[in-house]
């Protein structure tokens, strides 16, 4: 079951279903066109029309997946092949899977034509509302992996419909065969069993099924019947991670290539104006100089060589003024747009404004900030083209392969169909590896600056950025600042909550509260700078959970009330989030006596339609906070690979947990403070607390995985760090907070 980068023929997509290799290829038709009409639209060069995903079976019985999504280490690519096979009723162990390449069959152009053209769709997709199909849309049409959309949309509405697709194809094939009905056979194991003792393999079946177009509303397997689906499956992808056979961005190779690495302006905004390369050209193994927008590329024989001459470029650059911008400055801004109250509605119920006036409201303000985030990927930006002869090659690891080739094609100037990208592995994205792309990343990436300097070298060229280049040129999660206040009642319940807030980033609701207030004004404020902003993993959440959840969490503490038991009463209309809440208490110990030293927090959230609930134990070391224990409890609808699920889960707390002790990138003079791992710290091994996973099966619609447990830890600890000093912070990260433990009758005073 080895996980295959290689890439598929061109020739292997331009048919819709149909015989290829004696074996059946089926990608889900967009249409009621038969199989021969859409076979003849793609061999015509027209958009080839599939939904999501295909599936090959070939005369050896074996079932190859191809999957349009980047594998980062979430194991996409095998929870999605899991998808498709569980309803397809293949034998796990002829199984196989590749990731698909950038090819508009994988696209889905026309994905939104399929859904507003009145197709016929399974009972399963048709409670989805119509703002969820546009957005199945679009992430398609871009091929991107991000959002944490791969299982909840493509495996949903892609994989499982293809699968069972497939099935039923080779069902018609056997039942013609054996001059059957269709009910007296059975898919079990990639066989069908007939009467009399009939029996054939996919394999054997596969020319036959080719013959027939996929239904567009198969029949989908009961959740009871799943055999694959739920089970901890070895992932594709972990041999070639062991043995070294994967290949990253970081490794591609080509004939005659050659290295850049960049001296970039280090203030945001600024261009070049001059170099003087005289001296670095007479280096050995030095090729050429050229300039592009942000800066200036040194090529190489090797990177050594490349980078240690771009550090001695000297570079005049015109900064426009930006180096008077400092993160001072910019929360500045934020503080007076807040005042001047020009926003945007987000949610208005109630009326928040009377409330705030009535005569002796009981008003509690807070104001909440964050500071910019790198994504601090384990592998550094790179990518690898070579132009030449009219055509584009390109190397990298992408979270967006088909909007990598559209990028590459606008800057060289090349018809999209001359350009061809090879994705490769990625070492962590986080939404880092997304090219240009409106609603996505506004600001050019290293596939514009690696393109635009292949465009100047008669050689393949890698470009590969330093650590110092990564941190500081990055698009980054936003410094963000949220001023809260609420209205009080006799009680010390919440009568009106408001929020005003900076920049509404992706998701749209991620300011959205699950709480029982009665009166709520939620709105944003655009205050733009030169600093590149871009998607963090969890995006917009990352900001709104700490805010939210540590500002409920002070209303509970200024009312004498649990914090849990508080989430519990504003929660009464919200069984699931209850639930969830209800779980992590139990399974932390919640209210049991802790060891010397030792507190909790909680923070719950409902991201990418998960719901994620946390307990954090703490302590306090040295004026610093020391997490020894995440309690982690998540409804993501179900769970497809258990191993993967508790993984990602783990993944986004550790991540989430990093930013919130140490993660900060200062601007000071217009550009970044920071330049390596030296003053950009990761979590150590050593610092890592014990992290425990609960997941509650609650047959909702699946939510994402990747990202929702990520916002949550942040609040979490905040709200456990002021059980043990009594000291609210309102700010990240905790390292630049210099806590004192506190007696445990002070610690539960509001400050």
């Amino acid at each position: 079951m080895a996980f295959q980068m290689k890439k598929p023929s061109r020739r292997q997509f331009l048919i819709a279903s149909g015989v290829a290799a004696g074996g059946l290829l089926v990608g889900y038709a967009m249409s009621g066109s038969s199989r021969r009409e859409a076979a003849e639209e793609a061999a015509a060069d027209k958009g080839e029309r599939f939904v999501t995903a295909w599936l090959k079976i070939a005369p050896d019985n074996i079932v190859t997946v191809y999957v349009p999504h980047a594998d980062m280490g979430q194991g996409v690519i095998t929870a999605l092949a899991m998808m498709a096979a569980e309803e397809m009723e293949a034998d796990w162990s002829l199984v196989r899977a590749e990731r698909a390449p950038a090819e508009t069959a994988f696209a889905n152009e026309s994905l939104r034509q399929f859904f507003m053209d009145g197709i016929e769709v399974p009972n399963l997709l048709k409670p989805v509302n119509s703002a969820a199909w546009y957005k199945v849309a679009s992430l398609m049409n871009l091929q991107v992996t991000g959002g944490s959309t791969s299982v909840r949309y493509t495996g949903q509405y892609g994989m499982r419909v293809t699968g069972a697709a497939a099935k039923d194809m080779l069902v018609k094939a056997a039942a013609a065969r054996w001059n059957c009905a269709e009910a007296d056979c059975t898919a079990a194991m990639s066989m069908i069993e007939g009467p009399d003792g009939k029996s054939a393999t996919y394999g054997e079946l596969a020319a036959e099924a080719a013959g027939y177009s996929p239904s567009a509303a198969p029949v989908l397997k009961s959740k009871k019947d799943y055999t694959i689906v739920g089970t901890p499956k070895p992932r594709f992808d972990i041999p070639g991670k062991v043995d070294g056979s994967a290949i990253y961005g970081v490794d591609a190779k080509a004939p005659g290539m050659v290295y850049a690495a960049v001296n970039i302006a280090p203030v945001f905004g600024a261009s070049p104006v001059s170099w003087d390369a005289s001296d670095i050209l007479s280096r050995r193994g030095i090729r050429q100089v050229v300039g592009f927008p942000a800066g200036v590329a040194v090529i190489a024989d090797n990177y050594w060589r490349a980078s240690q001459a771009a550090l001695a470029l000297n570079v005049e650059y015109d900064t426009r003024g930006h180096e008077a911008t400092t993160s001072e400055t910019i929360f500045g801004l934020q503080d007076a747009a807040i005042e001047a109250d020009e926003s945007d509605e987000d949610v208005e119920t109630g009326d928040t404004d009377a409330a705030l006036a009535a005569p002796g409201a009981d008003i509690v303000e807070a104001r909440y900030r964050v500071p910019y985030l790198a994504h601090a990927c384990m592998e550094p930006m790179n990518c690898t083209v070579w132009i030449r002869d009219g055509k584009a090659d390109v190397w990298v690891g992408t979270q967006d392969a088909l909007g990598t080739r559209a990028r590459v094609a606008e800057i060289s100037g090349l018809d999209f169909d001359n350009v061809t990208v090879h994705p490769l592995l990625l070492g962590g994205g986080f939404g880092r590896r997304i090219p240009v792309r409106a609603g996505f990343s506004e600001f050019p990436s290293e596939i514009d600056w690696a393109t635009m300097i292949a465009g100047q070298v008669d050689a393949p060229v890698k470009l590969l950025y330093s650590r110092e280049n990564d941190i500081q040129h990055d698009a980054y999660r936003p410094a963000v600042t949220s001023r809260l206040r609420a209205v009080m009642d006799k009680d010390g319940m919440p009568l009106a909550w408001q929020n005003r807030y900076i920049y509404k980033d992706d998701p749209e609701d991620a300011a959205h509260i699950p709480y029982a207030i009665a009166n709520q004004s939620i709105r944003s404020i655009e205050v733009p700078t030169e600093i590149p902003r871009g998607p963090w993993r969890s995006v917009a959440h990352t900001q709104h959970t700490f805010f939210s959840e540590s500002f409920i969490d002070e209303l509970a503490r200024r009312g004498g009330y649990d914090p849990l038991d508080y989430r519990r009463t504003l929660l009464k209309n919200q069984p699931r989030h209850l639930a969830v809440l209800d779980l992590a208490g139990q399974k932390a110990g919640w209210g049991a006596p802790l060891a010397e030293g030792r507190f909790h927090g909680v923070a719950i959230q409902q991201s990418f339609e998960t719901i994620v609930a946390e307990v954090a134990e703490i302590s306090i070391v040295d004026k610093a906070v020391r997490v020894h224990r995440v309690v982690a409890v998540v409804d993501c609808g179900a769970v497809i690979h258990p191993d993967t699920a508790a993984q990602q889960v783990e993944s986004g707390i550790i991540y989430g947990l990093t930013a919130a002790l140490f993660g900060e990138i200062a601007i000071a003079g217009g550009a970044v403070a920071q330049t390596n791992f030296t003053d950009y710290e990761m979590l150590h091994l050593s610092q890592t607390p014990e992290i425990e996973v609960h997941f509650i099966e609650s047959g909702a619609p699946l939510g994402g995985l990747g990202e929702p447990a990520t916002p949550v830890v942040s609040a979490a600890v905040s709200n456990a760090v002021f059980s043990a000093t009594g000291k609210r912070i309102r700010q990240l990260p905790f390292k630049n907070h210099d806590l004192a433990p506190a007696s445990g009758k002070f610690a539960q005073a509001a400050d």
